[in-house]
């Protein structure tokens, strides 16, 4: 009898789930359901709606009962940082705020002034971003928001904590809070007594592969079948790397809202030097770390589509850009890109042309995010000491073949593409992990046998 797993992958623009299952080495995927997901603006703070996320989750599931593929186990991945605390009676104490939110600027200051930055890092490995969970914390230490706080979960273990019952948390993803000791594995204690934050909240680290529990009763009666929890690396960075078929000369960039550029490393960097060119030490499945620097990816053209009401397709776009010999750089990760009303003006107003065409402010983007990857990789190879020959681009950002075109350019390296829903598949390949025991190394031979990996100097681009 075939065994499937299900991948419930939920990024801050959509979600998906989807089943996976293994005949003859090759991992099957199929996409069950998809859904937009999005911040909204809830008394003047940008939150998440976590009742119409779980009514998603849950609508998800109940295709597998429709299409008569009920899966062995489930596993649930978001992005980071972002959490939702429960009261004594596990009631949720809302809102559950978004890192895009600005009410992080001056807490962070604050923080600082507490512990420094240098000692932050030194513990942690985790580079400072102003939306970062313990800044987030602190803001709701001052607000009274964790008087009545009981349990804090990270977004993916609050929808797992909803269909069990049982209150996990996942060692990748709490690793993005910037409170966890990057040497011993484990929630700081001291950052958490420095800041006046209740332990008591934070449950020890789970690993992915561990089991979470199975669907309660109302759940089960809902959805139409009874299913197992695990935990995969619920951060969903994690879940692409662990599909990413890197080598130890390679970086990975997994593309998406965010382009997370990194490599794996088997301990963390925890060096001044690292700190000062902002790079993470983020954890990975079986302990790697994932050392990487976040550079503001696909969020950019999402917003500028959004801004034209999507009246242009991302091919469309893309052969904009290409048409286009305006070369022109931005800040990917200036602020003024980080929640903008209108991200095209935004791109305007940086570069101080207030009448740039859109094919021209759409070159600039393209020419900058491929230049921000090759000063990353210049840095990896300088503070690693690796030598870096190639670069693997995962994930729905991957499809763009002008941006890997640029990418190959700028960083001299070959760059191959091939699996654009890495985070799924990581998601899944974990599940794979704890069901049959084996090791990563074992799943990635899945991935590199399953999925055409191409180098993306061979793709070609046809200009309109």
């Amino acid at each position: 009898m075939k065994k499937y797993y299900l991948a419930i992958d939920i990024g801050a623009s959509s979600g998906r789930h989807i089943l996976g299952s293994v005949e003859n080495g090759i991992l099957c995927l199929e996409e069950i359901y998809r859904f937009d997901n999005g911040i909204k603006n809830e008394n003047g703070a940008l939150v998440w709606d976590t009742e119409r996320l779980l009514y998603h989750v849950k609508n998800g599931i109940k295709r597998c009962a429709e299409i008569r593929k009920i899966p062995t186990t489930l596993a649930v991945d978001t992005w980071g940082v972002d959490y939702v605390l429960l009261d004594e009676s596990n009631k949720e104490i809302l809102p559950a705020i978004s890192y895009r939110d600005g009410r992080t600027a001056e807490a962070s200051k604050e923080v600082n002034k507490i512990i420094f930055q240098t000692e932050l890092y030194e513990r942690t490995g985790i580079q400072k971003q102003n939306f970062n969970t313990i800044y987030q914390l602190y803001c709701d230490k001052k607000s009274g928001k964790l008087k009545n706080a009981a349990h804090f979960l990270m977004m993916p273990e609050y929808l797992s904590f909803k269909l069990t019952g049982e209150i996990r948390n996942e060692y990748t993803n709490a690793t993005t809070t910037n409170l966890v000791n990057a040497k011993e594995k484990e929630w700081d204690g001291y950052i958490l007594d420095r800041l006046g934050l209740p332990k008591e909240i934070f449950s020890p680290l789970s690993l992915p592969g561990t089991s979470v529990g199975r669907f309660t009763e109302s759940v089960r009666n809902e959805v139409g079948f009874d299913c197992e929890v695990v935990l995969c690396p619920s951060h969903d960075t994690a879940s692409a790397v662990a599909a990413c078929p890197v080598e130890k000369d390679s970086v990975y960039i997994s593309s998406g809202t965010w382009s997370l550029i990194g490599t794996e490393n088997a301990e963390p960097i925890l060096t001044q030097e690292a700190m000062r060119a902002n790079f993470t030490n983020e954890g990975g499945i079986e302990y790697r770390f994932r050392f990487l620097k976040n550079i503001m990816g696909m969020w950019i053209f999402q917003n500028i589509r959004n801004n034209l009401e999507k009246s242009l397709s991302y091919d469309e776009m893309m052969q904009m850009a290409f048409g286009s010999d305006f070369e022109e750089r931005i800040d990917p990760n200036a602020p003024c890109f980080v929640a903008p009303d209108n991200m095209i003006e935004a791109v305007r107003t940086y570069l101080g042309k207030p009448y740039l065409p859109l094919c021209d402010a759409l070159s600039s983007v393209y020419h900058s995010l491929a230049e921000s990857y090759k000063k990353a990789i210049a840095e990896i190879e300088r503070i690693s000491g690796k030598r870096i020959n190639s670069v693997h681009i995962v994930g729905g950002g991957s499809k763009d073949k002008y941006l890997n075109l640029l990418t190959s350019l700028y960083t001299g390296k070959k760059v191959y593409t091939g699996l654009t829903e890495a985070t799924a598949t990581g998601n899944i390949l974990s599940q794979i992990m704890a069901d049959r025991k084996i090791s990563l190394d074992e799943a990635r031979k899945i991935i590199r046998t399953t999925f055409e990996i191409k180098e993306a100097e061979n793709e070609q681009i046809q200009r309109s």
